[in-house]
């Protein structure tokens, strides 16, 4: 008896939850829970946003203003200064916001936009960090072939490619997740939209939903990474057997710059959707996601210009140019 009341009890709630469709908004819980804390949090992050906003649009002029710096591989870190833009400027404002106001709601069409910029962004950092392995693989195993290799049709086409599977991929994940009712609460226990909290909220069968989404990684996230792990092996191997140890020295420190981006990236994005989390202490999964939030976005302008040579040195160029403009 006790068995069958507790099918029935269970069987009740899961009607109930079903019947109670989410229609309208979700509740972005975010930093709640630190209450007096949300304002020191406000002004960190808004410092953070502004390095990161500043940091990338300081790249992309400088490789802009200077000729020297208009090569294939820093036409590739233009575009990926691009993607960190769009990525802190879709998540950061509304968090800031919703760190000072007790209005912590977006409508689902809101929603669901910042989740597809999300992971546009994400996709299309992957391609693009591939993109930049085989450019790097082009130059130092193909010297002699490297303009035709790398034209510059090639590295428009291998940035358009990179957008437009961020975009397809984006598409399809999205439509998928937001044609799924949502039900019950309509919570959601992180501080943006992403795609983990909000498969959870769903209140029908994910099964189809997250294998598609197991086949789209593999194709599309694996994919790139096999090719930089490819580029690279192939690079080590061209590299240890060149005959002077300054030669060697040189090949390396060319690919260091894009290794530490990779490294941070990828090691960021698997401490955040792989690392269990408790089940019971969501604020613990948040500030994992803040922290890798706050890591990209800065690593990319950081690493370019204080380990970069030829970016300080374009970098000096500008200052000295603009204070002789200003003493004149």
């Amino acid at each position: 008896m006790e068995l069958l009341s507790l099918n029935k009890t269970t069987y009740a709630e899961r009607n109930y939850a079903e019947n109670q469709t989410i229609s309208d908004v979700f509740i972005l819980v975010g930093f709640s829970h630190l209450n007096e804390l949300q304002i020191l949090l406000f002004l960190v992050l808004l410092v953070v946003y502004l390095l990161a906003l500043m940091g990338n649009l300081l790249i992309i002029f400088v490789i802009k203003v200077n000729p020297s710096l208009h090569t294939p591989m820093y036409f590739f870190l233009v575009h990926l200064s691009a993607v960190e833009i769009c990525y802190v400027t879709n998540v950061f404002p509304q968090m800031l916001v919703h760190l000072l106001v007790e209005d912590k709601t977006i409508s689902i069409m809101g929603c669901a936009a910042q989740a597809d910029v999300t992971i546009v962004m994400g996709q299309t950092e992957c391609c693009l960090l591939a993109a930049m392995a085989y450019d790097r693989y082009v130059a130092i195993c193909h010297p002699l072939h490297y303009t035709t290799f790398m034209s510059g049709r090639v590295c428009a086409l291998l940035a358009g490619a990179s957008w437009f599977v961020g975009f397809s991929v984006a598409l399809v994940q999205t439509v998928w997740l937001f044609s799924l009712p949502f039900c019950g609460s309509n919570v959601i226990h992180h501080f943006f939209c992403d795609l983990p909290p909000m498969m959870k909220m769903s209140c029908a069968d994910t099964s189809k939903n997250e294998l598609m989404l197991l086949i789209v990684s593999v194709l599309f996230i694996l994919g790139p990474v096999f090719l930089i792990i490819l580029s690279y092996v192939l690079i080590i191997s061209t590299i240890l057997r060149l005959p002077s140890a300054e030669g060697r020295r040189k090949a390396f420190s060319t690919c260091s710059s894009h290794l530490m981006l990779v490294t941070l990236f990828y090691g960021a994005s698997l401490f955040t959707y792989l690392v269990p989390k408790s089940s019971s202490i969501p604020e613990s999964g948040q500030l994992i996601s803040l922290m890798t939030s706050i890591l990209i976005p800065l690593s990319n302008p950081i690493i370019y210009t204080l380990r970069n040579k030829e970016v300080k040195a374009a970098l000096r160029k500008i200052t000295e140019r603009t204070s002789f403009h200003a003493s004149g």
